[in-house]
């Protein structure tokens, strides 16, 4: 018996992509939709640029949808530009889809909620750890922006809704730009195959600092289970793995797994866009000499996201009390997660 009817917007990305391989085995009929159709088993495509109220409008029509998995976003160069193009996108789906069948809607957003938009970041100095409760940080922000829309849709149409806010999901993914752990893996495989030392690219404050990180399939299995636990209905819930840890030591562990020289943290962040300037044609060499199934670097790591989450000048640890409250207690160890995924990198000649 189906639990639901579940469309999963972004059904490509790290996040919808790992959401919507959970929910058919979790027994449910699960439509993925991106701008172009996702090839994933048991999920039934649908190709869709939201940006565009026609396509949208054609390709949702008669589609009876459940649950809407809100996973995706675009990226424009102001924020004021993202809250546009962000909250058009999700206007337009609503409007395409028919409200009398839906029941729920989730959204994810992240840790941004916190600390303002990538051109403010950390602006906000909330104490952590950061709690639902807190209030929004001045100026533009599109999580905010698309948490509108959807309470506005929400209160229109009478369907329930949950909003998720990781910190930087580690999870199988290809060709999307928020991939913090196949991004270190190519970093990791270029240092090895170059010998150049293995530089932590952040800030001090980062290397020394607590912080958190989620899972794919935790904040997977959070949605599903506030989907359809009645009680966690129209709340917002933080989504981390359950543990904390520093960098200075995740950094090095990682180092030992690639089996690599791991320098000391520099006294001033050194960006992957920089250090890897070169890497396009460095990782075609290091495709063909280890027959790896992609030799396009630039569709496996996203050098400017992890700078923004490693450069940070402030702590980010997030609270889950909430979530535990209300009866979610899935854990997953984060050193786990970063050395599951690059086995599976390895295992799938993504990298050598």
């Amino acid at each position: 018996m189906r639990k639901g009817t579940a469309l999963v917007v972004g059904a490509t990305g790290i996040t919808g992509g790992n959401l919507a391989a959970y929910l058919v085995a979790s027994g449910w009929a699960v439509y993925g939709l991106s701008r172009s159709a996702p090839e994933q088993s048991g999920i039934i495509p649908v190709a869709a640029d939201l940006m565009d109220k026609q396509a949208t409008d054609k390709a949702l029509n008669g589609l009876p949808i459940t649950h809407v998995f809100y996973c995706t976003w675009i990226r424009r160069d102001s924020e004021k530009a993202n809250v546009e193009a962000n909250s058009t996108m999700m206007r337009h789906l609503f409007e395409a889809l028919d409200s009398d069948q839906l029941h729920h809607a989730s959204l994810v957003t992240g840790t941004k909620q916190y600390l303002g938009s990538f051109e403010a970041y950390g602006s906000g100095r909330i104490e952590t750890p950061f709690r639902e409760s807190e209030p929004r940080v001045p100026g533009d922000n599109f999580y905010y922006a698309l948490e509108d829309v959807m309470f506005e849709a929400a209160e229109r149409h009478d369907f329930s809704w949950n909003v998720h806010r990781p910190h930087t999901v580690i999870g199988y993914a290809l060709g999307n730009a928020m991939n913090m752990g196949t991004t270190i893996a190519v970093y990791a495989s270029i240092c090895k195959a170059t010998g150049k030392p293995f530089v932590f690219p952040g800030s001090q404050i980062q290397w020394n600092a607590l912080t958190d990180m989620t899972d794919a399939l935790v904040l997977a299995r959070q949605m599903e289970w506030a989907a359809t636990t009645p009680g966690a209905a129209n709340q917002a819930f933080n989504t981390v793995n359950g543990d904390v840890f520093r960098w200075r030591r995740m950094w090095r562990e990682i180092g030992e797994y690639f089996d690599l020289e791991v320098a000391d943290c520099p006294d001033t962040p050194q960006p992957l866009e920089k250090q890897m300037a070169d890497a396009e044609s460095i990782w075609r060499d290091v495709a063909q000499k280890n027959a790896l199934v992609e030799p396009d670097v630039s569709k496996l790591a996203s050098w400017w996201h992890t700078d923004a989450d490693l450069g940070r000048d402030q702590e980010c640890v997030n609270d889950t009390t909430k979530s535990r409250d209300y009866g979610f207690d899935h854990f997953r160890e984060t050193r786990a997660a970063f050395f599951d995924l690059f086995t599976r990198l390895r295992e799938e000649r993504i990298i050598p």
